[in-house]
């Protein structure tokens, strides 16, 4: 992939945050290089991958 990228004045006036979730990047101005990484602090056994069981009503219950 080529792109082209145009670097111009950033002027920030004012940033207000209300919450940064724990896998966020809040980034002004310029990067030279950025690494993504990942962890995985679950046992692997605890990992539930495959179909999921759906959920029926039962006769008789209402929701």
């Amino acid at each position: 992939m080529n792109y082209t990228v145009i670097n111009r004045d950033v002027h920030v006036s004012d940033i207000h945050l209300v919450a940064v979730a724990s896998a966020s990047l809040f980034l002004i101005g310029d990067a030279d290089v950025i690494n993504l990484s990942s962890a995985f602090d679950t046992p692997p056994e605890s990992l539930i991958i495959g179909p999921f069981v759906p959920l029926v009503q039962v006769r008789g219950e209402e929701s």
